[in-house]
């Protein structure tokens, strides 16, 4: 009894040690999120040795655990909820009941996810898209594009900008009662990286006749040429996303080849004439002091792939790329940061990046935000962060679209 007891307690310590995080000071009901924490790790390493135990791919097993979440389109008494297809492409569409004296706003939603995984589907999206949808009395749409890796790049920004481009036609605002001068485009994590993609080709786009009034950017994922900035390295082994999961996520969004993450890793992964790319993401520049802190600047090592993919110097999957003049056309920005987030840096970089051409940018950061806040506001973990951030979204939303 006393050798199983034994047992059990190194089992316990060796299974803390291995998935615990310290919390930040400053975070908010720090037990909940270390119990997400853990939550995360876990699934995380039982995905990596089914995988290496050639069970099932990890990809396969996170994708599983995401589809328990996913709703039903119900309606209510004051949102009808449906499931459609834009040019083929999945939507939820949410149209408010109550009659319109005047044509409606709308936002059109990407969810996050890390191209892998994910859908408007799932609990929290679906609450998140039905309450913007009652409390600015809009039309939104959420998008349900292909995932990685079994559609690589550039499969989600075509299935996102086609959506677009869809709802943007005279007939289908008219349809639906949208006034085109009032459309926003907005997506979190990986779906902001989407709407930023979608929101430049549009805008740049002389044949797309009507145009997005504001993208809302929530801690949105914009580059990969350097894996190797301060957020990553202060939150290496992160609260939710580590740089480990990041890198593998990222690398399925172009390729299942092995050797893109190793070479990520190391941040040596760039091709060799890809160093004019270097000025858009060189965070010594485009950080904040603040954010720099005592962190010495080198530039990603080229040539460390033996192929290069040509996704990785493209803006449309890497939208932080972009060169200014793609940059001037864009419209009111909204960009929300979380401090204890590996991919803090990259809306921080985009919101210097936008303001030195002119682009008006509103910036909101979290001090005590992590990364998929919005993910966890829902049942069974109501957290407030999440709750706060959604209102904060919200209000902005609706003062200014």
């Amino acid at each position: 009894m006393g050798l199983k007891a034994l047992c059990l307690g190194l089992l316990c310590v060796l299974f803390v040690s291995h998935f615990y995080t310290p919390m930040p000071d400053n975070i908010e009901e720090s037990w909940k999120i270390m119990a997400l924490d853990a939550i995360a790790k876990t699934c995380t390493f039982t995905a990596m040795c089914f995988e290496n135990m050639r069970i099932m791919r990890y990809e396969e097993f996170i994708s599983m655990i995401f589809r328990l979440d996913y709703t039903q389109p119900l309606s209510d008494e004051y949102i009808t909820v449906t499931d459609t297809t834009f040019v083929d492409i999945p939507v939820r569409l949410y149209l408010p009941k109550r009659k319109s004296e005047t044509r409606r706003r709308a936002v059109i939603y990407f969810h996050g996810g890390g191209f892998c995984f994910g859908s408007s589907k799932q609990r929290a999206f679906d609450f998140l898209n039905r309450w913007t949808a009652n409390t600015l009395d809009a039309v939104v749409v959420g998008v349900d594009y292909r995932l990685a890796p079994r559609h690589h790049f550039p499969a989600q920004f075509e299935d996102g900008l086609a959506a677009v481009k869809f709802f943007l036609l005279e007939k289908i605002l008219t349809k639906y009662g949208v006034d085109p001068t009032r459309i926003c485009l907005s997506g979190d994590s990986s779906g902001g990286n989407l709407a930023t993609a979608v929101t430049q080709q549009v805008q740049n786009d002389a044949e797309i006749k009507h145009k997005i009034k504001m993208q809302v950017l929530l801690y949105p994922g914009l580059q990969i040429t350097d894996s190797y900035l301060p957020s990553h390295r202060e939150n290496e082994h992160g609260i939710v996303l580590t740089r480990d999961v990041a890198i593998k996520l990222v690398s399925l969004y172009f390729t299942k080849d092995e050797a893109l993450p190793w070479a990520m890793r190391r941040n040596q992964h760039m091709p060799l004439e890809s160093r004019h790319l270097f000025k858009f993401v060189n965070w010594s520049i485009l950080l904040p002091e603040k954010y720099r802190k005592d962190y010495v600047y080198t530039e990603p090592i080229l040539g460390g792939l033996s192929y290069s993919l040509p996704g990785l110097t493209d803006s449309r999957a890497l939208p932080l790329l972009a060169n200014d003049s793609q940059l001037q056309n864009l419209p009111l920005t909204y960009i929300l940061t979380c401090q204890h987030d590996l991919l803090r840096d990259d809306g921080l970089m985009y919101v210097t990046r936008l303001r030195n051409v002119g682009v008006q940018v509103v910036h909101e950061h979290i001090e005590d935000g992590i990364h998929g806040a919005l993910s966890f506001m829902t049942s069974p973990f109501y957290l407030r962060l999440g709750l706060r951030i959604r209102d904060t979204y919200i209000s902005w939303l609706d003062k200014n679209l």
